[in-house]
Order: C-alpha cells, then sequence, then structure tokens
C-alpha cells in the first residue's frame, strides 16, 4: 500500500529525515517509537504535504503513485490521512460544518455527488454516539474550548467518517487520560480493516497495549534503526532507546 524510498528530508537547511525506508501493506499497522526530536512527526508532516518541508531525496509511493507530487488536497482524497498531535482551533466554523465540507471536498476531488444532508447528519449521528463526540460538541467552533481528549476523539470521528486508507495518527494519545485513551483506541481499532493501514507515532507502550501493532520501528536522528514486532515496544518500554541509539546515524 505505502513504501517509503530512501526519503531526505530538511527544514530551513536543517536536515530532519536521513534515508527513511519503509513499507507497510494493507491492513497492517506499524508504530514508530524514539526520543524527542527523532523526526517522527516530521515524516508524518512529510507525508501528509505539510508547507516548510523540503524534499531533497527519495519518493513516497501510494499504490504505485508518488504522493510528493500531490497537493495536500489531492493526498487526502486518495486516502491519506493524518490526525495530528495538536488539532488546530477554528473559531466561527462550526464542527458539523467543517466535517461536511471536509468530506465533500473529498468527494469532489474523486468526482463524486456531495453527500445529502440526511445521509450526512445520518452518519455524523451515528459514529459520533460510538466515540462519546456529544451533540454540543458538533455544534461548537472546531476544537474551540475542547480539551485534550475531545480534540482527538473529533479527530477519529473524523477520520471514521472520510474512512481513509491509510491514516497517520501522530501522538494520538499525547494529552489523554485513561478513560479518553480507552474511547480513542476503541475508535481506532473499529476502522481497523484488511484494506486499511495505519502508522501510529507515540512515545509511549501504553498506547500499543490499546492499539496493537503488527511491526514496530525504532526511529532516530531521521532513519529507522531497529524494526520488529509487538514485543520491541514492550522492550523500549523496560530499557529504554540506548541499546538502539548508541553510535546509530551519526
Amino acid at each position: 500500500m505505502l513504501e517509503i524510498k530512501n526519503l531526505h528530508a530538511e527544514v530551513e537547511g536543517n536536515k530532519i529525515l536521513r534515508g527513511i525506508n519503509l513499507t507497510i501493506k494493507a491492513g497492517e499497522i506499524h508504530a514508530i517509537m524514539g526520543p524527542n526530536g527523532s523526526g517522527k512527526s516530521t515524516l508524518s508532516y512529510v507525508l501528509a504535504g505539510k508547507d516548510d518541508y523540503e524534499i531533497t531525496e527519495g519518493e513516497v509511493l501510494f499504490f504505485g503513485e508518488n504522493v510528493l507530487e500531490m497537493e495536500p488536497e489531492e493526498r487526502a482524497a486518495v486516502g491519506l490521512f493524518l490526525a495530528m498531535q495538536y488539532p488546530i482551533e477554528i473559531p466561527g466554523v462550526s464542527n458539523m460544518t467543517f466535517l461536511k465540507t471536509a468530506l465533500n471536498a473529498q468527494r469532489q476531488t474523486r468526482g463524486e455527488e456531495e453527500i445529502k444532508t440526511p445521509d450526512f447528519m445520518k452518519r455524523v449521528k451515528d459514529l459520533s454516539a460510538k466515540l462519546n463526540v456529544t451533540q454540543e460538541m458538533l455544534r461548537r467552533p472546531l476544537n474551540v474550548g475542547f480539551s485534550g481528549g475531545e480534540k482527538k476523539r473529533n479527530e477519529i470521528l473524523q477520520m471514521a467518517l472520510l474512512e481513509p486508507k491509510f491514516c497517520v495518527l501522530d501522538e494520538t494519545d499525547s494529552g489523554l487520560d485513561i478513560d479518553a485513551l480507552r474511547i480513542v483506541s476503541e475508535g481506532v481499532n473499529a476502522l481497523r480493516s484488511p484494506e486499511r493501514s495505519m502508522l501510529i507515532i507515540t512515545h509511549y507502550q501504553r498506547l500499543l497495549d490499546h492499539i496493537v501493532p503488527d511491526v514496530v520501528h525504532v526511529m532516530y536522528k531521521g532513519q529507522i534503526v531497529k524494526t520488529g514486532d509487538k514485543d520491541l515496544a514492550l522492550e523500549l518500554e523496560e530499557k529504554g532507546y540506548a541499546d538502539y541509539t548508541d553510535g546509530a546515524a551519526a
């Protein structure tokens, strides 16, 4: 589904990604862990098409197409989704309006008809109930005054509504208490399917207790320095990163 080949990226001349190679098959969940400053979030931004990141080498193939040549909205339309670590607030735009606009923008890009309002309302009502997103939250301006847990639940609602093929979750557990983590994780797990893959970026094993990955990678100084199964995350929780970062990516 997604193949990253020798990806290099920099910001204002500072090299961040230094040759990422990663292949994620349909239906797989991969997790990337690593110390602060390893380039984990940079990788998520590059995949989504965020400005300010210069790609100096490599390619990212999504079903054989190089997404680095696409605009962010094109990437979203073909099925890429980024759940951000810090979802932005948009005063004056209701959550419900944002959701409908995002969904119809993608449908339009794919040449599909806009969703009818009754159908949209039913879908949002059904999905929001599963994620503990209240009607009051849907009426409020997007993320304005939302707690950390509400923002993350709202992003998973967006993901469920848009039905992307590939989801990048950038530190989704950041700022969540135990109950919010459980609700968000249940929402993510409900979206697991043989046709959908996910890349989870996290510092902590606790998220991976709820969303069990197929593959775990250790990232350090812009490179993947170790790959293993779910037990690698447990090892990192116990021992830290020193075994894989000492002398790596110098």
